[in-house]
């Protein structure tokens, strides 16, 4: 009974991964189409803020684990042993020379997560994203140069997760996020839903597949005091206007992904790809690198492509092309990872990724990892 059970959750569970599929594709026929890319909001849920994955492009949705799934595909996090807590520091899109000051970057994204498993199959996870973009000058039409004050906007998302070993071979699981963006006077919130499942096979359980589906939810927007004005209906009697926020969609996507591990002994090296169709941009490939050894000391590169990404727009227009960038990440990533072991089965890793832009001078990540 319990097995037959087993199975029938399984069986719902790639059911409703499929359904919300079919909704992703039926609710955007345009997937891929970089002339959508202004018409999504709440753009943040598209930034990777942990400092392992992000080191080879996000590629191995089919084989990431433990805490970090949380964002690529969170089947992963089914793989968590006991506990497994991350601290990350994101010095995103840095145009100054000093790493990780929030004066020198357009934002810096802090992030924290945990998770615990719970009883013999399932694991609970918990994080949170927010960006801080620093105090930027209030300026108004009869002020253009400021000199009243500064604003500070947040982005803040909280994710609550859930994922379950349901076989030897497949995994699964969901989360829930919530998605702040503010500033002094005007906010806007939102719920996001994401899901995944990992296939693992072979003879040493070294080729995996994985599917995500990410950011689907309802759509958001802006409401405050920032959208409201006061004006006279006649000479004699003033009222208050309040006018209408534009709703905005998520940027809703699916990624597709395979990776094989190859072992040696001490060493290993991983190789991984994956498909990510966007719903308001382009659609990408991710290609990755890992090696190891002795899984303590990890290194690893990754590229992301799309169409376009080598072509500036000026060139594309003088060279009468049909496709020109239109993100400031040029592709290549790189990072690593030391894991240093604290007995009793414990570990203690520092990560580090970069990611190549233009403009900007990269992007900086730096974490730290406890498993209990």
């Amino acid at each position: 009974m319990k097995k037959l059970n087993k199975n029938i959750i399984l069986k719902s569970f790639i059911v409703l991964t499929v359904i919300l599929a079919e909704i992703f594709y039926s609710s955007n026929i345009y997937a891929g189409n970089e002339q959508r890319s202004g018409q999504a909001g709440a753009s943040e849920l598209l930034i990777n803020p942990w400092s392992r994955s992000s080191g080879w492009g996000t590629a191995n949705v089919a084989g990431v684990r433990g805490l970090e799934g949380i964002y690529s595909n969170v089947a992963g996090l089914a793989f968590t042993e006991k506990t497994e807590l991350i601290f990350s520091q994101t010095s995103w899109l840095q145009y100054g020379s000093k790493m990780f000051d929030a004066n020198e970057s357009v934002s810096n994204i802090s992030s924290f997560g945990f998770s615990q498993k719970v009883g013999e199959s399932g694991v609970l996870g918990m994080s949170v994203m927010s960006m801080d973009f620093g105090e930027i000058e209030i300026t108004t039409v009869e002020l253009p140069d400021g000199g009243i004050g500064t604003f500070s906007p947040k982005y803040l998302n909280l994710g609550f997760s859930y994922a379950r070993i349901f076989s030897n071979s497949i995994y699964g699981g969901v989360t829930v996020k919530l998605v702040s963006e503010q500033i002094s006077n005007l906010a806007a919130q939102g719920i996001a839903l994401d899901a995944g499942i990992q296939y693992v096979t072979g003879k040493k359980d070294n080729l995996k597949f994985g599917i995500s589906l990410k950011n689907v939810g309802p759509r958001m927007s802006f409401s405050g005091d920032g959208l409201s004005f006061r004006n006279y209906v006649d000479p004699n009697y003033e009222m208050t206007v309040e006018q209408r926020s534009s709703e905005f969609e998520l940027p809703a996507l699916l990624n597709i992904g395979a990776s094989y591990d190859v072992n040696v002994n001490l060493h290993r090296v991983t190789t991984a790809g994956t498909f990510t169709s966007n719903s308001f941009q382009k659609d990408q490939y991710r290609l990755g690198v890992e090696y190891s050894y002795k899984e303590i000391l990890m290194l690893r590169g990754g590229y992301v492509a799309e169409d376009g990404i080598m072509n500036s727009k000026k060139a594309a227009e003088e060279n009468s092309l049909d496709s020109y960038r239109t993100t400031a990440l040029r592709g290549p990533s790189a990072g690593f990872t030391l894991e240093l072991p604290m007995g009793n089965g414990s570990t203690f890793g520092l990560d580090y990724s970069y990611r190549h832009t233009n403009p900007f001078q990269g992007s900086h990540s730096i974490g730290a990892r406890i498993n209990l």
